[in-house]
């Protein structure tokens, strides 16, 4: 991820997204806890309280947290932020 994207919440909240639908265990577990359809998702994807939830759900689990923020390569309390940034 480039530095401008390190800086972007909603960039950082859609690259997080993509990193938990990748995953289709992971993915079911969001749209169950949260009560979005796929539909919805995709069309509400760049909502900002729609990402914010995205978030709060990772933050809800910690060991996902921590795996997304590897694989986005910025640290777990850049999530949070990112969260707060777009609650």
């Amino acid at each position: 991820m480039t530095d401008t994207a390190h800086d972007d919440p909603e960039t950082i909240a859609i690259m997080a997204l993509g990193w938990i639908l990748a995953d289709e265990r992971r993915a079911d577990r969001l749209l169950s806890l949260t009560g979005l359809t796929p539909g919805q998702l995709r069309a509400c994807a760049g909502n900002p309280q729609i990402l914010a939830e995205v978030l709060r759900f990772l933050e809800s689990h910690e060991p996902d947290l921590i795996a997304a923020a590897e694989h986005l390569n910025i640290a777990p309390e850049r999530l949070i932020s990112v969260r707060r940034s777009l609650s």
